[in-house]
């Protein structure tokens, strides 16, 4: 009796000492699968500036529409203080680059209201997150809307397992708010660097601005864009500053301006311009690294 006793126990060793192993291989390959595959949606998510409706973009949405090989649909999501989200629109069944549009009830400007828009903003995407199904996605902002986009992506994107973000464009974003000073950072500025370690290591950035004069876009001074690159340089996969001038390039101008239409087509959407496009954007902003190039 005391000889099969030990047969059993010989065999239930070998039993984990297979089955144990197997399991967290297993496991492990689960876990890298859900990393590593990418849903078929993969949506643009924009959000304006201050004192901007989730109808902000509906221009520069048009114009996309009219150029690009593919229909957008678009989804409006707008955010009560309450944290309440009202949706208008809706994502097309077989679109897979739809737009999603972020707006707060409260659009004020302001250090604090951006802090609270960006944990608004985490309340609709953890919302769209868990209706849609996407796990990756591209970002948009304008003026104070990259600040949001900015804040989010450093304190809350984490909070939302397997789920990358792979580019994000801001249009004239303050990074220095309303200073034309390149030695004092504001508050924003500063917390923003503070938090930069936290950023996805493996997203692209494009910062553009808007000059009338080459210092200001009439709102917001060329310098405070720039301040960008204290944040995202060395800290993200790529990171591109690109100086827009010429017509159409005041702050509110800037979102239907044609020359940033192309850049938000070839960059942020991926799209294949044709040659007269694609040339004209590739030779004038020279699509590099941490490099701050010109648009006539």
């Amino acid at each position: 009796m005391r000889r099969n006793w030990w047969r059993w126990l010989l065999v239930l060793l070998v039993v984990l000492a297979i089955f144990l192993p197997s399991q967290f291989w297993l496991k492990q390959r689960i876990t890298q699968y859900k990393s590593n595959y990418k849903t078929p949606l993969s949506p643009t998510i924009m959000v304006p500036g201050s004192s901007a409706s989730q109808n902000r973009f509906d221009t520069l949405i048009t114009q996309l529409r009219k150029e690009t090989k593919s229909a957008h649909s678009v989804l409006k999501v707008r955010v009560a203080e309450s944290g309440q989200l009202t949706y208008t629109g809706s994502i097309k069944r077989g679109d897979n680059h739809p737009f999603i549009v972020v707006a707060f009830e409260n659009n004020r400007d302001g250090y604090s209201n951006i802090n609270k828009q960006a944990q608004w903003l985490d309340l609709a995407f953890k919302d769209l997150v868990k209706t849609y199904h996407f796990n990756h996605f591209s970002m948009l902002g304008h003026s104070n809307g990259g600040l949001i986009l900015s804040v989010f992506l450093e304190k809350y994107l984490t909070q939302t397992a397997h789920v990358k973000p792979e580019r994000l464009m801001t249009i004239a974003t303050p990074y220095n708010m309303e200073s034309d000073s390149t030695t004092k950072q504001t508050a924003i500025l500063r917390e923003l660097i503070k938090g930069r370690s936290r950023l996805p290591k493996k997203l692209t950035v494009y910062s553009v601005a808007g000059t009338e004069n080459y210092s200001s876009d009439g709102t917001v001074p060329a310098n405070s864009v720039n301040q960008g690159k204290y944040v995202f340089q060395n800290q993200v996969a790529h990171y591109t500053q690109i100086t827009v001038t010429g017509d159409d390039t005041t702050h509110s101008d800037l979102p239907q301006n044609k020359q940033i239409i192309l850049l938000i087509r070839q960059y942020l959407l991926q799209e294949v311009l044709p040659d007269k496009d694609r040339v004209s954007v590739i030779k004038r902003s020279q699509h590099a690294d941490t490099d701050e190039t010109g648009l006539p």
